[in-house]
């Protein structure tokens, strides 16, 4: 009877050990590295900020937190702290096209030059947004722009994926749905723990588009014409002809 209640108490034990791995590991593991989160005085000047999708009101301009996020994007800008910005969200669904929201807004409202915004129009989550950063656009290091929940994932997904990634918190303001998003995570750094270590997902590729590492500024600050620093064979005429202006999935920072 001993021996038996003896196989049955580590039977118990193992099995709690596996429960606790199952349920903790992602939240042990799935976290920014110290000294990751800085804040917009502290943030090394590099090359990219890259900005996650996070929805669009009815009206097809961003949501508040995701205009947060291009407020801190145009100000990093400002600091030149950055010199280029990579958008990156979703464009499933016709008539809505996070992308396109961002990059008007950075341009028309938040006042960044046209020349240096680029679009990733197929962003659908946060793995895909930083996977096609390094892939397609070239992007060994990068400012992550994302609001504080968000970033940790953020940047542990691009740092795993290539990316050495430090972010800046984009949450100037209570959300609606603040309560929501924060519970939200915590459920989406199990799916991130799956796909970086036991499930690569499948993502939309495509050719290289541009190498936003290489850009440079003239001594007068002005920005040296992009494709001379394309690393694909030639430059393509027209913008609708590029990798990555096509019709993205599902929607970024998810």
């Amino acid at each position: 009877m001993y021996h038996v209640l003896m196989r049955l108490q580590r039977k118990l034990t193992a099995s709690l050990l596996i429960l606790f791995v199952v349920l903790f590991m992602p939240f042990v593991v799935v976290r920014a590295p110290r000294g990751s989160m800085v804040s917009l005085s502290d943030a090394t000047p590099t090359n990219v900020a890259i900005i996650f999708g996070a929805g669009l009101k009815r009206d097809g301009t961003p949501s508040d937190a995701l205009m947060d996020r291009l407020r801190v994007a145009a100000e990093l800008y400002r600091l030149k702290k950055v010199k280029r910005i990579l958008v990156s969200g979703d464009n499933r669904f016709e008539g809505y096209s996070e992308p396109d929201a961002m990059k008007t807004a950075l341009i028309d409202v938040l006042n960044v030059p046209s020349d240096v915004v680029r679009v990733d129009y197929a962003g659908r989550r946060t793995y895909d947004t930083c996977i096609r950063a390094h892939e397609l656009w070239g992007v060994d290091r990068a400012i992550l722009v994302s609001q504080d929940f968000h970033l940790p994932r953020a940047i542990w997904t691009c740092r795993r994926l290539g990316i050495e990634s430090v972010g800046v918190s984009a949450s100037l303001q209570p959300y609606i749905l603040g309560s929501w998003y924060r519970t939200r995570e915590r459920l989406a750094r199990y799916k991130a723990f799956i796909d970086v270590y036991l499930w690569r997902p499948d993502y939309i590729g495509g050719a290289f588009i541009e190498d936003l590492d290489t850009v440079v500024f003239d001594e007068k600050s002005a920005v040296v014409p992009p494709w001379q620093y394309i690393r694909t064979a030639s430059w393509v005429s027209s913008p609708s002809n590029l990798p990555g202006w096509g019709v993205g999935w599902a929607q970024s920072g998810s």
